[in-house]
Formats: C-alpha cells, sequence, structure tokens
C-alpha cells in the first residue's frame, strides 16, 4: 500500500511528522479491509498484533468481566486503536467490534515499534497521543466518580449541543443502550434520567433531542474543561 494511498492516515498527527522514508517502511505491510457491521476485531487479553487506523465507519471498544459488559469508548474516523498494546507489545485490555460498515488500515504492530525505534518525529506523536489518551481516561474517570447519573447525562447533552453548533433540536449519535453502558448506566436507570431532566428543559422524542432552555441545563449540569473539554 502506497502511501499515497490514504492521504487522511498520513495527515494524523501521528504520522504526519515522520520522514517519508520511514512512513513507506511502516505502511509496507499495511492493508486495508473493509469490515460489516457487528464484527468482532480484536478480542480482550489477546496479543496486539496490529495497530488500527478507522478510516470510516464506527468501532465500540468494549470489556467484559462475569457475564457483563460495557462500552468503554466510540472510536470514530479518522483515529487509531489501541496504540498502547502495540507500543508495549502487551494484551489488549478491551475488544473492539464494528457498529456499522467499517474501513480500517491494519498495520503490524512489530513495524510500529521498529519505526518508533528509527523515527524521532514518529516517537514524539506517539508520546503525545498517549498522553492524551490518558487524560481522556482521567477526565472519564472524575466523570464516573464525581458525578451523578443525571449529571452524567446532562453534560453529555450538552457536549452533542456545543458539537452539533447548538441546533434547536439534534439526534443521538448513539443507541440508548450504547449510551447507557459508555455513561456507566442501565438502560432503565438512563430512560428515569431523560425523564428527570425533562425538569431542566430536555425533551425526548425516540432519537431525537431537544434541549429548549439550554442555559438552566447548564446551570444544573454545571460543565468543566477539565472534564467535559476533549481538547484540554
Amino acid at each position: 500500500m502506497s502511501d499515497s494511498t490514504f492521504p487522511e492516515v498520513r495527515s494524523l498527527d501521528l504520522f504526519a511528522d515522520m520522514s517519508d522514508e520511514n512512513y513507506a517502511k511502516l505502511m509496507r505491510g499495511a492493508y486495508l479491509q473493509t469490515f460489516p457491521p457487528h464484527v468482532d476485531l480484536i478480542g480482550e487479553g489477546e496479543g496486539a498484533d496490529f495497530l488500527h487506523v478507522l478510516v470510516s465507519g464506527a468501532v465500540d471498544l468494549f470489556s467484559s468481566w462475569n457475564n457483563r459488559e460495557t462500552s468503554v469508548m466510540i472510536v470514530k474516523p479518522v483515529s487509531t486503536f489501541i496504540l498502547a498494546a502495540t507500543i508495549r507489545d502487551a494484551r489488549y485490555l478491551m475488544s473492539a467490534r464494528t457498529m456499522e460498515k467499517s474501513r480500517i488500515v491494519m498495520i503490524p504492530s512489530q513495524d510500529v515499534r521498529a519505526i518508533f525505534d528509527l523515527d524521532a518525529g514518529f516517537a514524539r506523536a506517539v508520546v503525545v497521543e498517549l498522553a492524551a489518551c490518558y487524560r481522556s481516561v482521567i477526565k472519564t474517570t472524575k466523570n464516573l466518580k464525581l458525578r451523578t447519573a443525571l449529571e452524567r447525562l446532562a453534560n453529555y447533552l450538552l457536549s452533542r449541543h456545543r458539537a452539533y453548533g447548538a441546533p434547536a433540536s439534534f439526534d443521538l449519535d448513539l443507541e440508548k443502550r450504547q449510551l447507557a453502558s459508555v455513561l456507566g448506566m442501565t438502560p432503565e436507570n438512563l430512560s428515569r434520567a431523560f425523564k428527570a431532566l425533562q425538569a431542566y428543559g430536555v425533551a425526548v422524542n425516540g432519537e431525537k433531542i431537544e434541549i429548549t432552555n439550554p442555559a438552566l441545563l447548564q446551570k444544573f449540569a454545571k460543565p468543566t474543561s477539565l472534564i467535559d473539554d476533549d481538547q484540554t
């Protein structure tokens, strides 16, 4: 696969500062594969054979224990997963499953580690991305431990409202069952939380959300950049 085949991959922060020669070496053993929805890509506890780059579609990173399963995060394009296991030559701590038809570039982990040792620009980019992932985990942990389920849902809706440009209404980007899992709730608790947020100007009609009083919802949710800002 030539480096001109997927410019969106080359332009990712992780690869942007690499030399052309090392990028070509890295991608020499890579290949693109298209997966249908609901296909398991990797399994928790398996060795990290590939670094995955999601070019299109969506992927659910999830974990299981004692007959329970939870979504940890949703990966959207264009982005990589799971970099830490690849760099450490360690086992995956999560499983991955396509949520819809997805195109994924798969780069052999041994090639990633080899170029990490050769290319200083790539090595710096790896450190920056892993640091961002670490900060994201801290924010998620704070969100789960410091906020009630109602506050977590309120802040999630506010973040989506901002991301869509503060429209009169917007559609949820996840199924409600999956949203409940990401927010650390049961589907039943999520349903009750939506009803409770009606008092703060949230109207729900199926997958469509209307926030009639954003100021009131924000006063209740108390968003903070130290939890809710993905850019910090």
